[in-house]
């Protein structure tokens, strides 16, 4: 956990220690002892604030995300605008939670990003959809066709069933339970699913996916 706010700090420590099965491994309150971090045991998740003391938390997940792929990175902060959001991102962050929740749905929160999942505050959901349905976003352009489609990552069987289970809005203990399997297991094959098609959330895999034609339009 990269965090300045004492209070804040003391109060998401004292919520993952009552967790059985979570573990506190690092705190850092700035952006260098955040940094400093990154040599120490890889952990599943990265908890990082962005108004640090001496910079900002966007260059620890930048860091982190370069030398952590695998880790997953989620932004508790209290800044709300759409920068800060865009630009962590895009530096790799894959949650986003603005600090006005208790720590106890924090925590819950941690568990759904290790299981796959995206978590975004409801207000920066809304912020991120309002900005693709504006007409003048790239996102929102038809897209010029030249007649060339990028090629298809090499994906399991097992990687396309659980990419399939994914599309359908299954949760990773669901997808387990259907496919018999545990559910680190599953977490696996959602891990190699996003390093093979280089995306961070379950949106970008389903959206990647049919791109490549990996899935029915």
């Amino acid at each position: 956990m990269v965090e300045d706010d004492v209070n804040f700090q003391n109060a998401v420590m004292a919520a993952i220690n009552t967790a059985p099965d979570m573990a506190l491994v690092g705190v850092a309150s700035t952006r260098s002892q955040g940094l400093r971090l990154l040599d120490q045991q890889e952990p599943d998740v990265l908890l990082v604030d962005l108004g640090l003391p001496d910079g900002s938390g966007i260059d620890v997940i930048r860091a982190a995300h370069a030398q952590w792929p695998a880790c997953n990175i989620m932004v508790s902060t209290a800044f709300g605008d759409e920068a800060h959001v865009m630009q962590s991102l895009e530096a790799g962050a894959a949650g986003y939670l603005l600090k006005d929740s208790a720590p106890d749905r924090l925590v819950l929160e941690i568990r759904s990003l290790h299981a796959g999942g995206s978590p975004i505050s409801p207000l920066i959901a809304r912020q991120i959809l309002m900005r693709f349905r504006q007409p003048d976003h790239p996102a929102a352009a038809p897209v010029e066709r030249t007649g060339a489609k990028p090629q298809a990552a090499a994906l399991s069987a097992r990687e396309r069933e659980v990419l399939e289970f994914i599309t359908k809005g299954f949760a990773s203990n669901e997808i387990a339970a259907l496919m018999s399997v545990s559910h680190h297991t599953v977490l696996t094959y959602v891990r190699r699913i996003y390093a093979k098609l280089e995306v961070k959330s379950r949106t970008e895999a389903v959206y990647e996916a049919r791109n490549q034609g990996l899935l029915a339009s």
